[in-house]
């Protein structure tokens, strides 16, 4: 299991800072993990799958 910190997330999923925020006010991205008073992460798989998600989701409305 692997943490990445923000600037990472933002890398790979394509987000920027306040939307990944916005996700997870919505409760539609994952929640970063706490390291310390100002440090947090996320985990790695976990935004992987969302990726996943993403992607089959647009699979589903393609072939629909």
């Amino acid at each position: 299991m692997r943490l990445i910190k923000l600037k990472d997330v933002m890398y790979i999923t394509g987000l920027a800072r306040s939307t990944v925020y916005k996700y997870i006010a919505d409760g539609i991205f994952p929640k970063p993990v706490s390291l310390g008073e100002r440090n947090v992460a996320w985990v790695e798989s976990e935004i992987q799958d969302w990726i996943f998600a993403k992607i089959a989701q647009r699979d589903e409305e393609f072939d629909s």
